[in-house]
């Protein structure tokens, strides 16, 4: 049933839609009565029913009993009864007296309810008995079990992942449904807004492809500052290179290294990583570090017929796409028990963490798909035909972008199944099943 603080109506339908039901009803309690009109002796059989006699007095007996108390004493009929009251009123075509002497209520009554039948808000007189276009409980269950298997996940992110299942959902209705759950701790910082960044494009799959360096702590860091600081290397850390592809944002390569590595070691990782991908790629964009900005790296660079770009010192805009990628694989390490300090170990979690992002996690910046999709020029899993749980719902109804055809019959019971990659439970894999 509608909260307090839901419309009684859907978003965008015209405030005097009640009046227009009304309206619809008693015209075609008009053309009925012309149809059975012209049928008169069938409808005599049924008008004699033993049946319906039957019911009569049941309803006679009823009516008898309700008569005995006053009409102010009498128990109300709450919003949503009395807008079928009057759809029944305008379906048979029934007066103000037939509809007080039916219902047990006052003729004043009747039209107090007609004269405020478009009244708008939770303490409307009249209402509609639900929303049509309001999803049924099942739906909060999925997107509260999500978050609560995944809190890192953002309304955003669990509407693209259940919208690849077949379930699309706005992004502002799944904040609506995280509100009555209790709010998990935001492991993500928002990164601050930057000035005019230097935007890098691609137009085909290793085009340009984005390498970079970075630290995972194992035991965490201690302060900064000599002689109490911890050595960024291993036991304490390990160093992560990683090659991410601009066009389909799909992780090539990841490797880790037990201490800070050097310029061929950074060669010989790009290299394992043109290997696997079957070609070298045009551009290759990293920053001003050490082992890319220095003769050897360039040379490396030349005998390949890569051109390196640097990005611009001092701001990200320009490796945002490799910076975004280092911020979610914090991210779900910070989500590990432990780190593990062992490099084999650590290899295998960086290696299904790969393999999860390429495949399940769905991207903003490429409209929901995910980097395989991209990659592999496969179809979107969520442009595919979708699932509807809501009973009432209609063709001319709009859906949560992307639009997709409906998949059977609207009504749809569906089942939801968590499943986690690697057994790791910051790698979730959503699937969503119908089972009537």
């Amino acid at each position: 049933m509608p909260t307090s603080d839901e419309p009684n109506l859907p978003r965008g339908w015209p405030k005097t839609v009640r009046s227009g039901v009304l309206h619809a009803l008693a015209l075609a309690n008009v053309v009925l009565a012309n149809v059975v009109s012209k049928k008169r002796g069938a409808t005599n059989d049924l008008r004699g029913d033993r049946a319906n006699t039957v019911l009569r007095e049941i309803d006679d007996i009823r009516r008898a009993r309700m008569e005995l108390v006053p009409p102010h004493s009498r128990p109300h009929y709450t919003p949503q009864q009395r807008m079928r009251i009057l759809e029944l009123k305008a379906l048979e075509g029934w007066s103000l007296a037939r509809t007080a002497e039916i219902f047990q209520i006052t003729e004043p009554t009747v039209a107090a309810w007609l004269a405020r039948v478009d009244e708008q808000g939770p303490a409307a007189l009249v209402q509609t008995p639900e929303p049509v276009n309001k999803f049924p409980q099942v739906v909060t269950h999925f997107v509260q079990k999500l978050k609560l298997a995944c809190p890192a996940l953002g309304k955003r992110k669990i509407a693209a992942i259940l919208a690849r299942q077949g379930l699309h959902l706005g992004a502002t209705t799944v904040g609506r449904m995280l509100k009555s759950f209790p709010a998990a701790p935001d492991l993500a910082t928002k990164p601050q807004a930057e000035s005019q960044p230097h935007v890098v494009t691609a137009d085909y799959p290793h085009h340009v492809w984005h390498v970079d360096l970075t630290v995972a702590p194992v035991r965490g860091w201690w302060v900064p500052w000599l002689p109490w600081s911890l050595p960024q290397a291993w036991p304490y850390g390990w160093w992560i290179a990683a090659v991410v592809d601009h066009y389909s944002r799909r992780v090539l390569h990841v490797d880790c290294f037990a201490n800070q590595p050097s310029s061929a070691d950074v060669q010989a990782f790009l290299a394992k990583a043109i290997r696997a991908a079957g070609t070298a790629p045009k551009y290759i964009v990293s920053d001003r570090g050490g082992q890319f900005d220095c003769p050897a790296f360039r040379r490396w660079c030349k005998r390949r017929k890569i051109k390196p770009r640097y990005g611009a010192v001092g701001k990200h805009g320009s490796i945002a796409v490799i910076e975004r990628f280092w911020r979610t694989l914090k991210e779900h390490l910070r989500s590990l028990p432990v780190v593990p300090d062992e490099r084999n170990a650590f290899a295998r979690e960086l290696k299904w963490f790969q393999e999860w992002f390429n495949e399940h996690r769905p991207h903003e910046a490429l409209g929901g798909r995910t980097p395989n999709e991209v990659y592999e020029r496969r179809f979107p899993a969520h442009r595919k035909p979708r699932y509807e749980p809501r009973a009432r719902w209609q063709k001319s109804f709009s859906c949560a972008r992307p639009w997709a055809l409906v998949r059977g019959s609207p009504g749809a019971r569906l089942e939801l199944n968590v499943e986690f990659h690697g057994g790791r439970r910051h790698l979730p894999i959503v699937r969503l099943r119908r089972v009537g």
